[in-house]
């Protein structure tokens, strides 16, 4: 199979253009602070442009993208983990759409693995073959953390929100 990268390596701009969005989404769910995320966003289009990767398609190279977009919040987290700082009130005043309800809290209170699945699978639409992939896990396992992270989801809003 031939492999082709999908972009020159040096149009940074248009790779940031195409995904910086969803990549920032992504990173804002998962760190629940905007410079973080911003940072986080950051450094994946550094490696992006440093190792400059060959992909089958623009799947792939999403794919790619959003796997090293998560890894670096993970690293953060592990970061924050280890030196702790001041609270989170940045996130909690972070202008969200305030048509979900709720729905957007309630989400970043959930633990980090169901987080990112139901972030991916509602909020970007990638089908559940597809997460599986990115994170690493079965099928099996995608669809049950989609259905643990739906119980706990409900119950936090319901709990916060109702």
């Amino acid at each position: 199979m031939e492999t082709t990268s999908a972009w020159p390596a040096d149009d940074i701009e248009t790779v940031m253009n195409t995904y910086g969005n969803m990549l920032y989404r992504l990173c804002v769910v998962m760190l629940k602070n905007e410079s973080d995320a911003e940072d986080a966003v950051q450094e994946t289009m550094i490696k992006f442009y440093r190792k400059a990767p060959a992909f089958r398609d623009r799947e792939h190279e999403k794919a790619w993208l959003i796997r090293v977009a998560t890894n670096q919040c993970r690293d953060l987290l592990r970061f924050r983990a280890r030196h702790p700082q001041a609270g989170e009130e940045a996130f909690a005043a972070m202008p969200w759409d305030l048509s979900d309800g709720g729905i957007m809290d309630a989400l970043t209170t959930l633990p980090e693995k169901y987080r990112l699945v139901l972030t991916l699978y509602y909020l970007e639409d990638y089908r559940i073959a597809d997460i599986a992939k990115i994170i690493n896990r079965t099928s099996s396992a995608v669809k049950m953390r989609l259905q643990k992270g739906r119980r706990l989801l409900e119950k936090v809003y319901r709990e916060e929100y109702l």
